[in-house]
């Protein structure tokens, strides 16, 4: 075993892939010397060179469109955008055009491209770059969408969505990427649509995904220290998802809190809570509860956001309310 932030998970994932098969690319704004907005591209410019680390125009749009068409032709392009905000501006290549092009030409060509996105709030940058818009992207077929909490799922699943034949959007939470914690020294691919259960408990489910994942086991330990003992379920990824984990779990708790730090109306937890619902509801000896940020854009002011977004306390108050 070994200690790597998430950052380093994610940059040696793409690295292995660039390394097996020069058709794997990366480009985007600021990805090269300056080794990418947060780092994470760092020493890739000096390894590959300019010619598969590429920095391109302030240009969304740009940036989701060259990666669509570079797939189509054959190459495995990963596109990064600074912040999961600017996705927005590139919808129409991603949504109209990657997400639909395999099944519309029947199967004939392939879109192996990756969508970094960086997203969450906590760093005081403001409405414009704090957003949690993965909801929105799980929503459109024939776009796969995954979300490590932590260095060996940043790893794992970024050698899986370079392998992919699909678009791939690899969400990233910009405050883990200094976070450390242990990987083995031989990651494998981890298999998209296969959850993690994060610690193993009796009395609730809480279930999560990146950030919320730390917040959820932080939870657990306060919880604990008053008698109640939860498990936690890391999905990993939000499509393809992993139902079979978390019904498994709540047919021994019967209990269920899901978090994610989306703005709650309309959020990713509504998903899954329907699931449950809809397959699993007899299962149930309490409501289902869902944690998210207020609705309302992020704030600037720490204490506001603060306010605005959610955590462990949040989780603890929910878990106990099923009580």
């Amino acid at each position: 075993m070994r200690r790597m932030t998430y950052a380093e998970g994610i940059r040696e994932g793409m690295s292995v892939k660039m390394r097996e098969n020069p058709d794997v690319f990366l480009f985007g704004e600021d990805v090269g010397k300056f080794g990418g907005c947060f780092g994470v591209s760092a020493g890739m410019f000096d390894e590959f060179g300019e010619m598969r680390v590429r920095d391109t125009p302030i240009s969304e749009g740009v940036i989701i469109g060259a990666a669509v068409g570079s797939a189509a032709c054959g190459l495995r392009p990963i596109a990064e955008l600074m912040f999961v905000d600017f996705v927005t501006v590139g919808m129409d290549q991603l949504v109209n055009q990657a997400a639909k092009m395999r099944y519309m030409f029947g199967g004939k060509i392939t879109l192996p491209m990756v969508v970094r996105l960086p997203g969450g709030g906590g760093a005081s940058a403001a409405a414009q770059h704090s957003q949690s818009l993965e909801a929105w992207l799980a929503h459109v077929p024939g776009l796969k969408v995954v979300y490590p909490s932590n260095a060996q799922d940043a790893y794992g699943l970024m050698l899986t969505a370079i392998d992919d034949d699909n678009p791939v959007i690899f969400m990233e939470n910009k405050i883990l990427y200094s976070v450390k914690s242990d990987v083995e020294d031989e990651v494998k691919p981890i298999p998209f649509g296969k959850a993690a259960v994060k610690k193993e408990g009796t009395d609730a489910t809480i279930v999560s995904y990146g950030r919320q994942v730390l917040d959820s086991m932080k939870a657990a330990d306060i919880l604990s220290k008053e008698g109640i003992n939860v498990e936690v379920i890391d999905i990993r990824t939000l499509f393809p998802l992993d139902k079979e984990t978390i019904f498994k779990s709540l047919e021994k708790t019967h209990k269920v809190v899901i978090v994610s730090e989306e703005a709650k109306r309309g959020a990713f937890t509504g998903e899954i809570a329907s699931l449950i619902a809809e397959e699993c509801f007899f299962e149930l000896d309490a409501p289902i509860k869902r944690i998210g940020a207020l609705n309302t854009p992020v704030p600037f002011a720490t204490n506001l956001e603060n306010y605005v977004l959610p955590n462990e306390q949040d989780i603890v108050s929910a878990v106990k309310s099923l009580f």
